[in-house]
């Protein structure tokens, strides 16, 4: 099963910046589970769902052809809770690209405040294994993920 944590793009600049939203509902399991007797949405979701933010602006830049997965969370600071009713943000934008590996500096917002600022880096899987085979299929950038992208990047040929 996949878990997607993003509802929607709000914007998508290919190859720069990414805006993805997220409405935390009282109906998700997850609220409950972190804190007993006070929802809210755990922080190391908050951080998955940035990385399925960058991972998807990531993987566009070259047409989802590589698999790119998270390698390494730089840095993850949390300056507020985030409860059920909240609508958040999550503002992705590139640092760097290279073959094996690509870098996204981002904060997650809940209007104008600032809820954590996170720098995260992904590899790409087949430029680092060293000739060793990987799976043919990429398991990263499914049709559901793709799906989010509709209205904002057109299918390169």
């Amino acid at each position: 099963m996949r878990w997607i944590w993003i509802d929607k793009f709000l914007e998508f600049n290919s190859g720069k910046s990414a805006v993805a939203l997220k409405n935390v509902s009282l109906a998700e399991e997850h609220v409950h589970d972190n804190v007993p007797g006070f929802p809210m949405m755990p922080e190391c979701l908050m951080i998955e769902a940035m990385a399925q933010t960058g991972g998807i602006l990531v993987g566009e830049m070259r047409n989802f052809e590589e698999k790119v997965v998270l390698a390494k969370i730089n840095k993850a600071q949390f300056y507020h809770y985030v409860r059920p009713g909240d609508t958040i943000t999550f503002h992705a934008e590139v640092e760097s690209i290279a073959d094996e590996a690509a870098s996204i500096a981002g904060q997650i917002r809940r209007g104008q405040d600032i809820v954590a600022d996170i720098k995260l880096m992904y590899s790409h899987i087949d430029n680092n294994l060293g000739g060793k085979e990987f799976p043919k299929e990429n398991f990263v950038f499914t049709d559901m993920f793709r799906s989010l992208l509709h209205g904002f990047v057109e299918e390169k040929a």
